[in-house]
Parts: structure tokens; sequence; C-alpha cells
């Protein structure tokens, strides 16, 4: 069902307390007229009409005031129910007061029956709203859920799940067939008259016993990585899967205890959500000017939308592709009135647009995004991820040192790690242009290195969406190739606090988790979309790509591991090269690139020792 949105609602509420009010001092004209208490009848209703605009005014405004429209009625008590009373009464006192200023026609018993009538009135329109709501509700549900259910967790989240399916109608044509839960001290007790059957290990067998339609996983406060192990076993059932909000957002008010979503890839990545100091984020960049190059691509506009949020004195967003700066300019004015930013058009390979920008907005911090990242197209175009990535990063970090920039944060790879494409070794080497200007400026230079982004441009997330929304095949490299993954919102949370907290020279790292195998990841997002693998949608194998991995790595031999404040995130120690000879490579480099013929990864191997191209 599509939800009411919450201007919507406030809209038809204001319709609905505006007909309420007014109807409520009308009827109790009437009544005082029909009791022979007023006369003539036709001058109250010429006073009524000339009151109508006060009402509506008064009644709306005054709703607004006491906070009225922001009360979820369906979870009010009795303060909720005071509020509106109170703002009632004031918003008829007032009428009344305006009425003996201006009229003196209408009579004050007339406003306080009118009150109470309206009061009565707000009352019942909540109660036949909700009934409203609450019957839509119901309806879906009963299309969607029929059948015996499993529920996963036997504890108080399941519990009162159990309850709210025996207790709603929604729920009528369902069943709660049986629990499973790992604590072997719950085993065979009931719950709402359903058995804890066992553990986990019994869960296909459950589903063949029970003829179990739907399994809802009811363990808000478990780890990720016991969910999503969980989860697996779930969905290789076939069966429907739902599950509970998080702890963190039950807690946080985004989601009610009892209320089903879906289950999402991040539910199966097997990692906790990264906790950052937004407290220490919000100090560092608050008041600041801050720059994101690249700031219209996935990571860049993510970084943008959180830095927002922490009220920087001027946001800057460059980028080359002016229809990414453009809809994350307006997005952020949408959501930001406020909010002094400005989206300037420009390439990183560009010095003298560099230099431009920099002396003109002077910016404190610089985020740098701005990169070729696609592993196969930047096989087939060499020259150009050497010169966008290195040199686009030299290019800005130079800028930054010349214009006296605070602290310059690098976005890097997992791929930079004993790299086997291009595109990876061209990240080593802005890690190393990093470590080199760190040691040679005042501004504090630090990169920071994590895997793949799910949903970002060029993931496999997006491939496979799309894939699946055309009927298949879902096409994966290699059965065996794993990766790292994590969310947007986290890889930004960790460039942030590597802002905050870093010192200069530093490589942050994070614990990604366990790998999660693609050929899994592509079977979930089939079972997530409610189809079976095989049958609806066929997995094609490919072959490795060029530069392809089978895995990944987030540190080489040579570097060590330090722990910080956040358990997530580590600080690998930078790996030792002379660097008066890289920047003599680099302007060879440089010239070497100008003949566009020349393969660059000869030179690109002596730079970096650890790159081992595939054939």
């Amino acid at each position: 069902m599509k939800q009411v949105g919450y201007r919507a609602k406030v809209l038809i509420l204001m319709a609905v307390d505006s007909v309420v009010g007014l109807c409520a001092l009308l009827l109790s004209t009437l009544l005082l007229y029909a009791a022979n208490m007023i006369a003539p009848l036709g001058e109250h209703m010429r006073n009524f009409a000339m009151m109508i605009p006060v009402v509506v005014v008064l009644t709306v405004g005054l709703s607004f005031a006491f906070g009225v429209y922001r009360i979820a009625w369906r979870y009010s008590d009795l303060s909720d129910v005071a509020r509106l009373a109170i703002s009632t009464a004031v918003s008829f006192l007032l009428c009344a007061a305006v009425d003996a200023v201006f009229i003196d026609k209408y009579r004050l018993i007339i406003y306080l029956i009118g009150g109470f009538l309206s009061l009565s009135g707000l009352l019942l329109s909540r109660a036949i709203l909700h009934i409203i709501r609450r019957c839509r509700i119901d309806t879906v549900k009963e299309k969607q859920y029929s059948g015996n259910i499993m529920i996963v967790g036997a504890g108080n989240a399941g519990a009162m799940m159990a309850h709210s399916i025996k207790a709603d109608t929604a729920w009528k044509k369902c069943r709660v067939s049986c629990f499973i839960d790992d604590n072997p001290n719950k085993k065979n007790e009931t719950i709402y008259g359903s058995l804890v059957i066992g553990g986990r290990e019994l869960i296909a067998e459950a589903v063949e016993k029970y003829n179990i339609r739907l399994i809802i996983l009811a363990m808000p406060s478990e780890k990720k990585s016991v969910k999503s192990e969980i989860l697996e076993l779930c969905f290789a059932t076939g069966c429907a899967v739902k599950t509970l909000p998080d702890m963190e957002e039950i807690l946080e008010g985004s989601a009610n205890a009892t209320a089903l979503r879906e289950v999402k890839i991040e539910d199966l990545l097997g990692r906790d959500t990264i906790k950052i100091d937004l407290a220490r984020v919000m100090d560092y960049v608050n008041n600041k000017v801050v720059m994101v190059t690249g700031g219209g691509g996935s990571i860049g506009s993510e970084l943008c939308r959180q830095i927002a949020s922490h009220n920087p004195r001027h946001l800057i967003i460059f980028d080359i592709y002016e229809n990414n700066a453009y809809d994350i300019l307006n997005e952020l004015k949408r959501k930001y009135p406020f909010l002094n930013v400005t989206a300037l058009i420009g390439s990183v390979r560009d010095k003298d647009r560099l230099d431009e920008v920099f002396a003109k907005y002077k910016p404190e911090i610089v985020y740098h995004a701005a990169a070729h990242k696609h592993v196969p197209l930047m096989e087939d175009s060499p020259n150009e991820s050497i010169k966008n990535n290195v040199f686009g990063t030299y290019n800005t970090a130079e800028a930054a040192d010349r214009h006296g920039v605070e602290r310059f944060v690098l976005i890097s790879t997992d791929k930079a790690v004993n790299p086997t494409n291009i595109m990876g070794a061209s990240k080593r080497m802005c890690e190393m242009v990093i470590q080199t200007w760190n040691n040679r400026s005042k501004t504090e230079y630090v990169a920071v290195r994590f895997g793949n982004v799910l949903g970002s441009n060029g993931s496999v997330i997006p491939l496979f969406r799309r894939q699946i929304a055309e009927g298949g095949p879902v096409t994966v490299t290699h059965p065996e190739i794993i990766r790292y993954f994590m969310t947007i919102p986290e890889a930004v949370s960790l460039v942030l606090q590597a802002g905050a907290s870093a010192k200069g020279g530093e490589i942050f790292v994070l614990d990604m988790g366990k790998p999660v195998k693609i050929l899994t990841l592509a079977e979930n997002m089939i079972r997530l979309s409610g189809l079976e693998v095989g049958r609806d949608i066929e997995i094609r194998f490919t072959g490795l790509r060029p530069g392809e991995k089978l895995y990944e790595e987030l540190l080489m031999a040579e570097e060590g591991l330090t722990s910080t404040e956040n358990d997530l995130i580590h600080i690998g120690k930078p790996i030792d090269f002379d660097q008066d000879k890289f920047l003599e490579q680099l302007s060879e480099l440089r010239s070497v690139m100008a003949h566009e013929s020349c393969d660059i990864r000869r030179y690109v191997r002596q730079i970096v020792t650890t790159y081992q191209p595939t054939k």
C-alpha cells in the first residue's frame, strides 16, 4: 500500500479540522436558537459567515503551534488528547475575543459549546481516519500473507510478533506454526500456543513438516553476522522471508517493533554497521569551507549529503559531469535551504582550473573522490586511468599545498593492494602521491581504503537488479569470486571519520568482516525479488575479465595494522619508498603518456612493484 506522506497527511487534517470547527460553531448556534437562548437567527448566521476565516485560521494555526499535526494518533496517549483539547479551547476563546472586539454580537456561550463540540468532532475524526488506515493496511496484509508462519527468534520480539499475528484481524488467514531458537533452554516451550521446536538446523525440516509459507526473522538485537547466516538458511527453503527492524531503528523511533519489512541486501553482509563518532565529525566540518572533488558521483554525492548535515560554512561540489553536479546541488538546496553550497564544473586534470577554484574559495578541507574506477574500461584505456587518477590526484594535492588547505582526504580502494589491473595500480600510485605530499607540506594528507560499495555506479548490485528486471540471465564472472562489501553511507562515514581524526600520512582501513561470494550475492538478490534461481532466473558464468582478481585484499604484507577508537576502523602503516625517485618517475611517466600508442603498464610496474597485470 502506498503510504500517505507527511505533507499530504497534514493537508488532510487541516481540511478536516477546519470543517469540524466550522460545523461545531454552526451547530452550537442552531442548538441555542432551538432552545430559545438566542435570537434572531438571521443575524447570528451573518455573524457566523463573518467568523468563518477567523475560525479556520485560528483552528489550523494553533494546531501547528501546539504540535497537534505531529502527533501519531495510533501511538497517542492522554497527554496528546490534552494537547488537542488545549489547542481547541484556546482557538475558540480567541474566536470569542475577536467576536467581542470586532463584531460584539455573538454570545460567549456559543463559543463554549462550540469548543466542546469541536473537540468531540476532532477526536472522532482522528478515530475514523485511524480506522480507515487500519482497514486499508488489513486489506493489503490479507492479500500478502496467508498460510502457516515460522518465527525465528523466541525472545520478546518474537513473542510480540506472535501476539500481533494472533490478535490482529489482518492476519486471520495466518497461523504461527512454530518457533526456531538456538537457545536450548527454550526448546519445547510454547509461546501463544506455538511450540519452540529447536535451533536453526531445523529450519528446512520444519518448513516441510509444517507447510510454512512465510518465515519471520524476529531477532532485532542479534549481531548481523548471526542474522546473515540464518537468513541464508531461510532463503534456501524457497519461502517468503520478512524481518523485524533492527534494534537501532526501533530505538531511534524510525520503525515499529512489530512492523515487518523486506530483507535488504545489507542484511546479508554479515557485518554490523559502522558506528561513527558524529559529534567529532560535526565539530570537524562545522563552519569550515569543504570541497568535494567528484562530488556528483555515488561516493562524492553521499559525502556532500552528510557534510551538508554537519553545518559547513561553504560546501563546494567540484565535478566534470554537469548532470551529476546539477542533481546533487538541487537535492541539497531542497533539503537544506540555508546551506551555502556551490557547484563548479571542472576537471582535476586542469591545473589552472584547480588553482582558480582554490584561490577563490579557499577550501580548508578537501575530500578527493574524483577518479576513473571501472576496471574493465580502464584496462582498455590505461593511459586515461593514469592521467585522471594519478595526475589528477597530484594536481589536486599540489593545489591543496599551495593554497594552505588544512587536510586532504583521498578516496582509495582495496584494489590498490597487490594490483592486477591498471585501475588498482593507479590508485596505489595515488596513495604514494599522498604520502609524498604529506612529508613535504603543512597540509595533512590521508587515504581511506575500502572495498566494493553496494549500489554505487559500476557495482554489481545495479547490474544484477537490471538483469533480474529484464528476466535474466544474471551474469557472474566466476563461481568462486569473492568481494568485500559495504554500504555507501558506511563508506562515507569512514571517510568523514578519517578526516576528523587524521594526523597525516595514514591509510585508514575498514574491517569489512567476511568477504561475500558474488555467486551467493546474485542468488540472494534473485530470491529477494521473489524469484527462484534456475527456474525463473538463470545465472550464467562469463569468465574473469582482464585485470580481475578472484579476491581482493585490504592490506599489503609490509603494512602493519593499528587499531583506533572505532573497533571497525584501523590504520595501515604506510610503506616506505624513495619519494625523490618516485617524483622523477612521475615526471618521466607524464612524458611517456604524450605518446598515446605507448602501453603504459611497463612503466607503471617500475613504480608500483606489487603490480602484476593479468594476461
